[in-house]
């Protein structure tokens, strides 16, 4: 133990002789080190983000889209024909077990009048439940009920930036908007929800009953998407396969076809753009894990010059009885010395970017403990590996041409 500290202390010595040169050799690792984990960061960042986002969105969700994603082989897309209609969310409504919610969406997009301003956004028909299934809150009014679905009332219910810009500063509850000239009467506005994971404005949006939509803006039978809502997470292999059941069977559809539909869910959209970011994330920290060996070369380097630099002094000490191990041990811990203190200048340096990016861009960061020690434990290595070389010279020299060195 006295060895080593007295190891310890020697190397600090060497290193503190000459500050300037330490700290431009610990450059490297110091970078390298940050790198790493600000880079890291922004990629488990985005990837939180957009869990979050896509959360909030509605996490037990699952969506029925017209047309099948593959039919008799060939890819054709889902919505490449529609054949979704009320009747299969009533089936569903009916049937499914698993399922706590389900809604129609009709979807139409137009110019909106109102307050004396315009403004063009998406509106949507939907059901009663859709608030559920999405997770939107009312934040002042009411939902429209069933009764407005069955007798197509127009009524609408605003998103906070539509509110926003028609009715700036003002109540719009009770207030007539025009939709692609049509009278609706606002009877509700929606809480704040925010952006999507893919910088949609879900605020940006109008809410009506999907029959009022379809048959007096729209036109024609066919439904758009149908949302449903199951029961927990638990259920959502099971739910599923139950809304493939319902419209199979709605669909009079043998055993031998294809599904003329498709259904997703939030499950499969994370795990998907977790997939994406977790590759980015990769990418990204192997990049910036070249800039430690670029370090790593510059202290093999330095100590080759250090080496040099004290050869005198290296042939004193084994002429006088020094060991060729304890040389290299000397050195070695010079240049690991060199890696901890540039890997542990490197943390702070990284936790004072990733505050500076969260608080001046967009970006989101989300330091993980695993990588920092990871990113440490290979400088450490960096450090030890590529101080072998130069602390093998050292030892390997002979003390009578030390000695003689000018």
């Amino acid at each position: 133990m006295l060895q080593l500290k007295k190891i310890i202390v020697a190397s600090m010595n060497s290193i503190l002789k000459n500050k300037m040169r330490s700290l431009l050799t610990s450059l490297g690792i110091i970078i390298g080190v940050a790198s790493v984990i600000v880079m890291v960061a922004i990629g488990k960042g985005a990837s939180a983000r957009i869990q979050s986002h896509i959360a909030s969105m509605g996490s037990d969700m699952l969506m029925v889209h017209p047309g099948a994603s593959r039919m008799g082989g060939v890819n054709r897309g889902a919505g490449s024909f529609n054949r979704l209609t009320f009747k299969d969310v009533e089936e569903i409504q009916d049937q499914a077990q698993y399922l706590s919610y389900v809604s129609p969406q009709v979807r139409v997009s137009g110019q909106i009048i109102g307050g004396g301003n315009n403004w063009s956004t998406s509106v949507l028909g939907v059901g009663p439940d859709y608030l559920k299934i999405r997770v939107y809150e009312i934040e002042s009014g009411e939902m429209f009920t069933d009764k407005d679905e069955r007798v197509r009332s127009k009524v609408a219910i605003l998103g906070k930036t539509v509110a926003d810009e028609l009715f700036p500063d003002q109540d719009p509850i009770g207030e007539k908007v025009r939709i692609n000239k049509t009278p609706f009467t606002v009877i509700g506005v929606l809480k704040e929800k925010g952006t999507t994971g893919f910088g949609g404005d879900q605020d940006d949006v109008i809410l009506a009953p999907s029959k009022t939509v379809l048959f007096r803006l729209k036109g024609g039978q066919y439904i758009d998407e149908i949302y449903t809502s199951a029961l927990s997470s638990n259920y959502m292999y099971r739910a599923e396969q139950e809304i493939k059941q319902v419209l199979r069977r709605t669909h009079r559809l043998d055993d031998n076809e294809d599904d003329d539909f498709t259904v997703r869910n939030q499950a499969e959209m994370i795990d998907m753009m977790s997939s994406t970011t977790q590759t980015m994330t990769m990418l990204l920290g192997s990049i910036a894990a070249v800039s430690l060996l670029v370090g790593g070369i510059g202290i093999m380097n330095i100590m080759l010059v250090s080496v040099t630099e004290r050869t005198r002094e290296i042939g004193i000490r084994l002429s006088i009885g020094a060991r060729g191990r304890d040389i290299m041990t000397q050195f070695l811990a010079e240049s690991m010395m060199l890696s901890v203190i540039g890997g542990l200048i490197g943390i702070l340096f990284s936790f004072g970017v990733s505050a500076i990016l969260v608080k001046f861009t967009t970006f989101s960061t989300l330091i993980s403990m695993p990588i920092v020690m990871l990113a440490f434990s290979f400088a450490c290595f960096v450090g030890v590996f590529f101080g072998y070389y130069p602390a093998q010279k050292a030892a390997q020299m002979n003390p009578i041409d030390a000695l003689r060195y000018e």
